[in-house]
């Protein structure tokens, strides 16, 4: 390979972000000490910034050349750069400080939450800016805060991460007029690039994740326009895209006047537009090489070939991560109980720098990394020993027809075996609060104290006063609780061949909101029932009927780390032949209904549309292959949340599913309205409150709420539930807010009835 002879200055090594929870989750923790009153504001942002200190540390030591701060944040980031940029709803204007932070993040009495929805296709959450008529003044106080402790510890290795202005509008709602809104917003970023650029920063990083929409082009002009206005100051900036590739707008997002580029190599089509369009002589390349969305090490060989060809057309590279690190755990070296030959091939946060700084060593001096890109070779192929293939599941597969995802009747004639329940049928998505007492059983069997057994006993007493409190509520339909399980993915995970689970694998999902993601590294078998014993307690203990509850395929591959050997579709189907096996269990020990969740179906939509069909293709035969066993009179139930369905619905309409739920209380109907007016015709769940706000709903707000679905739909097709689960609820929240959901459905009734006279 040639190289610039000026090579080894210019191989220089960025970040993008990194985890904010701390290694141990002490920002989860330090939230919700807050919260619970236990703690003062002073003791959580000395937490923020101790952990903040400890990221930019590690990044440090490990010799990273530029490194990105400012992206730490207590709940969400995108919420951070509304208020610093005075995007303040009227609602949340009495507030202020930290009351107004949380009350915008989570609501507070009466005051709705901004609208949470998913991070492009990720599994993280954000809050959508609602830009109100007249903006608050702009206040940057906090960021330029972090930027000083940041050089104070890192010098000009510091480099300040801004959300950009023209995602940050491509994602906002308005009630300003949107070009107003444009100039307005630009004209604060120049204020924020001058008081910075007066604390002596010389360059930044601008996250423009949208440009990679396939709608961007339609903001080019903004695009053009703000950065003409930005490169004014004189800071030297680095526009920072990720998660897919430009597209058709690769060349006039190159003509940008911008000192940088980041471009995603992991995902999309970068590559081949580096090599077709060139790149400027007069930017530098942010060549995002590590996966920064999956654990999985490097593959030598795969890199060396596309190194070679982004060092024919540039060398004024920085090797970087493909998009913050924020999305994979901290230290793999922390697993002690996973196989050796798995462990090996593991790279999380920290390891990720190792590899920045591999790669950068194999730029400048090739002999001096051959050794290590030699051992790691030697470890895929003993992880590629450990993990054969299995030929029952390939078997299965290929014996797979279109007849095995039909169900055995249509919908109008399965609803007439189904079971006959009252007009708005109340029931719930499934978890109920787990308590610290419930966490501490997986403990104390986790550590020997307790037997299986005596265990088993614990979770059924659980299961028992969870079916009183839905009895004496008033239910309709009840569920068990969940009591046993820590995830709704990991759960049924723990039960596969093929899935590996980590002690200290923690990402953020939102604001202390944790999950541990499976690591999909085989093919995936089930070898026994995974939840007909609890279903059974629970309906032993009621005439009501017990939904039988599963975590959907598609749902279990977007919220894992998968496979990148096989397809994303190969490993769906995997998925869905052992769900399949599990709905029928259900079925024989007497299942009336059972509930496949895939609130995660949308979140796996490409981010550009024409690789929407490919994808929603194969994750609703999944869905189908999971459900399509099951015999006409039992009733398949879906949940689906931070879903907008308007512009897929014919794919939602092919899931088949007898009921949809739907997270509808946050946006404001909108769900609602687009199944409405695509004639959706199988029944809706019309979430009628926000259970991620601790706030107990009102009987009279849900009424409304399910007035608005007997506007908009029959009210033959109406269920009643909440948004989303209650795992993360506590009782005190949760009897209420049901107590009042219910006695919202016997209003309903109550006027129907009236009307039929």
């Amino acid at each position: 390979m040639t190289r610039d002879t000026n090579a080894q200055t210019r191989f220089q090594t960025a970040t993008l972000g990194y985890p904010r929870i701390g290694k141990s989750r002490e920002l989860k923790k330090a939230l919700e000490a807050f919260w619970r009153g236990q703690s003062n504001a002073e003791t959580l942002i000395q937490t923020q910034h101790e952990i903040e200190l400890s990221h930019w540390q590690t990044q440090q030591n490990a010799g990273i050349d530029r490194i990105g701060i400012g992206d730490m944040s207590l709940y969400d980031h995108v919420l951070d750069w509304s208020i610093y940029l005075g995007i303040i709803p009227e609602r949340f204007a009495a507030f202020s400080g930290l009351e107004r932070y949380f009350a915008m993040a989570r609501g507070n009495e009466g005051i709705p939450a901004l609208e949470m929805t998913k991070w492009f296709d990720t599994n993280y959450h954000y809050l959508v800016p609602e830009i109100p008529e007249h903006l608050q003044p702009a206040d940057f106080s906090d960021f330029l805060a972090t930027v000083r402790r940041a050089q104070d510890q890192l010098g000009d290795r510091a480099v300040p991460i801004i959300l950009g202005p023209v995602t940050l509008l491509r994602l906002s709602r308005f009630e300003m007029n949107q070009s107003q809104a444009a100039s307005e917003l630009c004209d604060r970023y120049v204020q924020l690039l001058q008081e910075l650029k007066e604390l002596g920063v010389a360059e930044v990083q601008i996250h423009e994740p949208a440009l990679v929409f396939g709608d961007a082009a339609n903001f080019k002009e903004n695009y053009q326009a703000t950065y003409q206005s930005l490169s004014q100051i004189g800071l030297a900036i680095q526009l920072v895209t990720y998660f897919d590739d430009l597209g058709d707008n690769y060349s006039w997002v190159m003509e940008l006047p911008v000192a940088g580029v980041s471009l995603d190599f992991t995902r999309g089509r970068n590559l081949e537009l580096l090599q077709q369009y060139g790149f400027p002589e007069d930017k530098q390349l942010g060549a995002g090489l590590v996966d920064a969305r999956n654990i999985w090490k490097i593959r030598p060989d795969v890199l060396q070939s596309t190194l070679d060809i982004i060092t024919g057309v540039t060398t004024n590279l920085r090797l970087q991560p493909s998009a913050s690190l924020q999305f994979v755990p901290y230290d793999a070296q922390r697993e002690r109980k996973l196989p050796e030959p798995l462990l090996q091939v593991l790279s999380f946060a920290e390891q990720k720098l190792e590899e920045l700084q591999l790669l950068a060593t194999h730029l400048r001096q090739p002999q001096e990394a051959e050794t290590s890109l030699e051992a790691i070779r030697g470890q895929w192929q003993a992880f590629q020993d450990f993990s054969p293939v299995n030929q029952g599941v390939q078997e299965r597969l290929q014996r797979l027809s279109s007849q095995d995802l039909e169900r055995p009747l249509p919908y109008e004639q399965r609803l007439q075996q189904q079971p006959v329940l009252p007009p708005f049928p109340t029931t719930t998505i499934g978890s109920f609060p787990q308590t610290s007492d419930v966490r501490k059983l997986r403990v104390k069997l986790k550590r020997g104290d307790l037997s299986q057994a005596e265990y088993e006993a614990a979770i059924d007493a659980e299961i028992a006063k969870c079916i009183q409190f839905q009895d004496e509520a008033g239910l309709d339909v009840l569920v068990h609780g969940e009591f046993e399980r820590t995830d709704m993915v990991e759960f049924f995970g723990q039960q596969l061949s093929g899935f590996a689970f980590t002690e200290y694998a923690w990402v953020q999902s939102y604001g202390s909101r944790c999950v541990r993601p499976p690591i999909i590294y085989g093919d995936v078998a089930r070898t026994q029932a995974m939840t007909v014993r609890e279903f059974k307690v629970a309906q032993s203990l009621t005439d009501k009927i017990v939904k039988g509850m599963l975590t959907g395929p598609v749902t279990m591959i977007n919220w894992s780390f998968t496979r990148t050997d096989i397809s994303r579709r190969e490993q769906a189907m995997q998925i869905a032949l052992a769900l399949r096996d599990e709905v029928a269990d259900l079925e024989a020990a007497g299942a009336k209904m059972v509930q496949i969740d895939e609130p995660a179906l949308r979140e796996g939509l490409p981010l550009k549309p024409e690789r929407w069909d490919e994808y929603l293709s194969w994750a609703v035969d999944a869905f189908r292959l999971s459900a399509a066993i099951a015999q006409p009179q039992t009733q398949i139930h879906t949940h689906m949340c931070y879903s907008e369905f308007g512009d897929i619905i014919e794919h939602i309409e092919r899931l088949d599913a007898d009921v949809l739920s739907i997270e509808n209380s946050r946006s404001n109907n909108e769900t609602l309205f687009e199944i409405t007016d695509a004639g959706y015709k199988n029944q809706v769940g019309n979430g009628v409150y926000d259970v991620h706000s601790p706030a107990v709903p009102a009987t009279e707000q849900m009424v409304q709420q399910l007035k608005t679905g007997v506007a908009n739909l029959p009210v033959s097709q109406i269920w009643v539930n909440p948004d989303c689960g209650l795992k993360t609820r506590s009782w005190d929240e949760v009897i209420p807010s049901l107590k009042n959901m219910v006695e919202a459905a016997k209003v309903l009734r109550q006027e129907v009835e009236l009307t039929q006279k």
